[in-house]
């Protein structure tokens, strides 16, 4: 009620309350736990490389086998500086493994924005590539962020002074620069490390500990590093994909947000949990990403921006892909320009269109369409709170609940704050 402190519990869209389960585990477990089950199923597709489960985690523990050696400990940072590829997901994971806290840096970062994060978030170990990704050099941009980067006489001790925490950079691929390992030794230190050593790591894991953060913002100050547990992550993810979109083993997510983006962890660990299949690219191109949706039979979908969106449907390519399978798109119509959903429609009749409201301070969504809701709100709202979240929209000054069609803050409550 308009004027009322009290806070009045979301009612989550679509499920059956009295038959949902809390489940929750550590984002490197959940990795684990599908490759058990589903060892020779595709987890991971790029346009140019796919890995199934089994694989996928057999190249997470190699990878967590040479951060040990390289010293990472139980709640060291890890940072990822490189564009979305395979070895991203490996590191991603690996660092999990280990106990460790990811974090994903903006691949888009310039030097003195890098300079903030990786003194900002006590980076331990940074794990990054010399592939060129969209005219971006990552070891020209780290040189100019640590300047005492190419004096360092020992890559795997530095002592730096933007970054002082920062105790060595990995450098991914074929070459070599100053103050950086190579991944020649980086794969080399894999076998002086036993796989139990990570076990034991592993297993020593909380689900309320910090396991990822996520910077974000920037636009007007510095960006804030988001300390998001294990439980908010995984628990978040659960109750999107298998609760509220009903995903299950046998389908196809495809996500074309990068790896630094919490709308890609979010789809990401969502299917890992019903063990599918996640699709992604190192980046964006309208071409590509409609003949993954054909080729692969891609049943869900998570594109959430218009940019995304309108490549999609102006690409001459749209018209003539089968998109018949795809039984759920993330479309957000409700923020969208009607020509986009109308081409999405026509084109998808089929597809369940739902929109979403959410931020990485949340783990991702907050709220978003569920299968039950008519069409006519599906497309014109942001959806119903994840079952166990609660929301309120408040008048700032004086924290009165605000009545339909205002404007006011949003308050959340619930497991996945950060």
């Amino acid at each position: 009620m308009a004027g009322s402190k009290k806070t009045r519990k979301a009612v989550p869209g679509g499920e059956d309350l009295a038959a949902l389960r809390i489940s929750v585990t550590t984002m490197g477990d959940l990795l684990l736990t599908a490759a058990d089950r589903y060892p020779h199923t595709l987890a991971l597709v790029f346009p140019d490389a796919q890995y199934t489960y089994q694989e996928l985690a057999a190249a997470a523990l190699r990878r967590a086998r040479s951060l040990q050696a390289l010293g990472v400990k139980p709640r060291d940072h890890v940072g990822i500086l490189m564009h979305t590829c395979p070895a991203f997901v490996e590191i991603f994971f690996a660092a999990a493994l280990c106990g460790a806290v990811v974090v994903p840096i903006n691949a888009r970062y310039r030097s003195h924005e890098l300079a903030y994060v990786l003194e900002n978030g006590d980076i331990a170990t940074l794990v990054t590539t010399d592939a060129i990704a969209e005219q971006v050099s990552f070891v020209e941009r780290l040189s100019g962020a640590l300047t005492d980067l190419k004096s360092q006489t020992d890559p795997r001790r530095l002592q730096l002074t933007a970054a002082p925490t920062l105790r060595n950079v990995v450098l991914l691929g074929g070459s070599t620069s100053p103050g950086c390992v190579p991944q020649s030794e980086f794969d080399a230190l894999a076998e002086t490390t036993p796989e139990r050593n990570v076990h034991i790591s592993r297993l020593g894991v909380r689900v309320r500990d910090v396991g990822l953060m996520l910077y974000t913002s920037g636009t007007t100050a510095n960006p804030k590093g988001c300390l998001i547990t294990h439980e908010a992550q995984v628990r978040n993810s659960i109750a999107l994909g298998r609760h509220r979109y009903r995903l299950t083993h046998d389908d196809r997510f495809w996500s074309p947000l990068p790896m630094f983006h919490i709308a890609s962890v979010l789809p990401m660990l969502a299917i890992f949990d019903v063990g599918g299949t996640y699709l992604t690219m190192s980046y964006f191109d309208a071409g590509v990403a409609l003949d993954m949706l054909e080729r692969y039979a891609v049943t869900a979908t998570y594109p959430c921006f218009v940019t995304i969106m309108q490549g999609l449907i102006y690409h001459p390519n749209f018209a003539r892909t089968n998109l018949s399978r795809v039984k759920l798109m993330n479309s957000n119509f409700a923020v969208q320009p009607p020509a986009v959903s109308e081409s999405i429609m026509r084109a998808m009749p089929q597809a369940l269109q739902v929109g979403s409201f959410g931020m990485t301070e949340t783990a991702g969504t907050v709220c978003t369409g569920s299968p039950d809701e008519a069409e006519s709100l599906r497309i014109t709202r942001l959806g119903k709170p994840l079952p166990g979240l609660e929301v309120r929209i408040v008048e700032p000054e004086s924290g009165h609940d605000v009545r339909t069609g205002l404007r006011g803050e949003v308050l959340v409550r619930g497991y996945s704050v950060l």
